[in-house]
């Protein structure tokens, strides 16, 4: 594994929308927990609202929000985060059955009970949302995972080839940083025939150490496919010692994982963003990526950031 100096980030814009979610809310998403570009749109699912954000892939224009789930969140901190959805990934998958142009699947943390439901979303041929988004139920990896892994905190999915890789998310108090790998065939044909997903896919678990800032264990946020097959992750230093409760952010760090697992590239980022979204293409020797950031404080716009990684050779 390759380690460089810290990564500086390019600040790009902040996700300003061009309504709040609600009466009583800021005009920007705050907590953004994935991002996937498809077309000319940068799609963000942040963990603290029922939306989606829709935002322009270039130039500083508000987003636009589209509803995922019914009802209002409570604007108080502590009662919205016992109600939210608490949605962490966002994954474009390709075409499949009613799904001519692929569909985007934005994910629940499967954290607690109440966090076990995804969203199935129809593209069109351009990446524009197309059609009603229809609820998918999760409730099966609660207690499937539980018996494996522990307490599930679900930060990232990624399609890598015939496979869907999920990004379970450690902490300090004992929870596992691992590679979760699926059938892809298997998940998509779950999802056009049952709109659930079990444990039935399940190839293979797979931790994996990204080592420590500090005494705080980096683990995984997000992750983007590369077209050589590897991938392409963030990691978080955050201190807490279970899957529900925020900690101090103590750093962050972009990666690239090799398809058997090892870590090839681990870059710490020169400031203590909490990057918890990326969207990632290479070309040549060089790994183009943006991020998103969470702050935390609903008062505080997330960022959209970029940044230029040399990529490392791949494994033989």
């Amino acid at each position: 594994m390759t380690r460089k100096p810290p990564l500086i980030l390019k600040r790009l814009r902040s996700l300003t929308l061009d309504e709040p979610s609600r009466p009583g809310a800021l005009p920007h998403l705050s907590a953004a927990s994935g991002l996937v570009r498809a077309g000319r749109r940068l799609y963000v699912v942040p963990d603290d609202e029922n939306h989606l954000g829709v935002f322009p892939v270039a130039g500083r224009k508000p987003g636009k929000l589209t509803r995922l789930f019914e009802g209002k969140l409570p604007l108080g901190p502590a009662k919205r985060k016992k109600k939210k959805p608490d949605l962490e990934s966002l994954v474009k998958l390709p075409a499949f059955g009613g799904f001519p142009h692929g569909a985007l699947l934005a994910l629940g943390s499967c954290s607690k009970e109440n966090r076990c439901k995804a969203i199935l979303m129809a593209i069109d041929a351009q990446g524009e949302l197309d059609g009603e988004p229809a609820k998918v139920d999760l409730s099966a990896w609660y207690d499937g995972f539980e018996r494996r892994l522990g307490r599930l905190n679900i930060e990232g999915a990624v399609v890598i080839g015939s496979e869907l890789h999920l990004l379970q998310r450690g902490n300090k108090g004992g929870g596992r940083n691992a590679r979760i790998r699926f059938r892809l065939d298997k998940v998509i044909k779950s999802l056009a025939k049952r709109q659930c997903l079990d444990m039935k896919p399940l190839i293979e678990i797979e931790e994996i150490d990204l080592g420590r800032i500090g005494d705080v264990p980096l683990c995984f946020s997000d992750g983007a496919a590369l077209a050589d097959g590897r991938m392409v992750f963030t990691a978080v230093a955050e201190d807490t010692c279970d899957a529900y409760e925020d900690g101090t952010c103590h750093g962050a760090a972009v990666g690239v994982l090799g398809r058997d697992g090892r870590v090839q590239l681990l870059e710490t980022i020169g400031s203590r963003y909490k990057v918890e979204g990326i969207e990632a293409v290479k070309e040549g020797a060089v790994i183009h990526a943006l991020m998103v950031t969470d702050a935390d404080d609903a008062s505080v716009p997330a960022s959209l950031y970029g940044c230029e990684i040399r990529a490392p050779r791949r494994s033989k």
